[in-house]
């Protein structure tokens, strides 16, 4: 442990997290005890799990955005519970344990922050991201593997909009990037005409290829203006959701069998509206 970490004096409150943790790592052993344990926790794998591991990560997100901190607390406990479920499936075929996870993560971020367990002096965020940056590139470099590309360990599990920024930021560690945000206008403009061009020949995959295109290039726009895509798409949805379900009440009943121009002059009023 790194000098000035030890466990022994630890403040209570963290003693109290620390027996509230060993308690969940207890109460899922005893779960997926195959004699005592819940038939639906014992008949779970890595694979049927993952789902909910990927569910629980967005309900935190989702407490986050609203603002709920007492649903923040709930979702991060049910977090926690996809790290442990994971971990103790992993003890059961001899794999690793919780204690390696939380070894391996301590000893991560020790490393990437020697200015704060080390010697290194850093003066501000945007230099920790990049003296952070160059420790994940030394550690990627130190796996012994047989592809070096500058895009190994994206997950391909990513939601697509954060993969493909996360490849378009790896690709651009090693130079290969628009050089200003306004250098990919163009490129989303060409992506539109290609789109309309597929459209016209009735082609399936080629519709499909163009569309993906745009959006990839919509991505790189955002990166380029530091604006996380995932977000801002996420953004722009929920101002949708609002401002439809404002033309829904504003109509009622009506609603449905409202024509297209009607619809849209109710569009326009509620987005005057906010």
């Amino acid at each position: 442990m790194s000098e000035g970490l030890n466990a022994s004096s630890l403040p209570e409150q963290d003693v109290r997290a620390a027996k509230a943790f060993l308690l969940l790592v207890d109460i899922m052993a005893k779960l997926r005890d195959p004699r005592d344990g819940c038939p639906w926790d014992i008949a779970q794998t890595f694979e049927s799990i993952a789902p909910y591991t990927i569910e629980e990560a967005y309900e935190v997100a989702e407490a986050i955005a609203q603002g709920d901190r007492p649903a923040l607390c709930e979702e991060l406990g049910d977090l926690a519970l996809q790290v442990v479920y994971h971990a103790r499936m992993a003890e059961e075929e001899g794999a690793f344990t919780v204690a390696d996870v939380l070894d391996a993560i301590n000893a991560k971020m020790i490393r990437r922050h020697p200015h704060v367990f080390g010697d290194s002096v850093v003066r501000t965020a945007e230099e920790q991201t990049r003296n952070w940056e160059e420790v994940k590139a030394q550690e990627r470099a130190a796996k012994a593997a047989t592809d070096h590309s500058a895009l190994d360990g994206v997950a391909t599990a990513l939601p697509a909009l954060l993969r493909a920024q996360k490849i378009q930021s790896r690709a651009a560690r090693v130079g290969f990037d628009w050089r200003a945000a306004e250098d990919v206008v163009p490129k989303i403009h060409e992506e539109v005409e290609e789109i309309r061009e597929a459209v016209a020949t009735g082609d399936p995959d080629r519709i499909e290829d163009e569309v993906g295109d745009l959006l990839f290039a919509a991505v790189n726009l955002a990166r380029k203006l530091d604006i996380d895509a995932e977000g801002a798409l996420r953004r722009a949805t929920a101002k949708f959701e609002h401002r439809f379900r404002a033309m829904e009440e504003t109509a009622g009943d009506a609603f449905a069998s409202l024509d297209l121009d009607a619809k849209e002059r109710l569009w326009q009023q509620v987005k005057k509206q906010g």
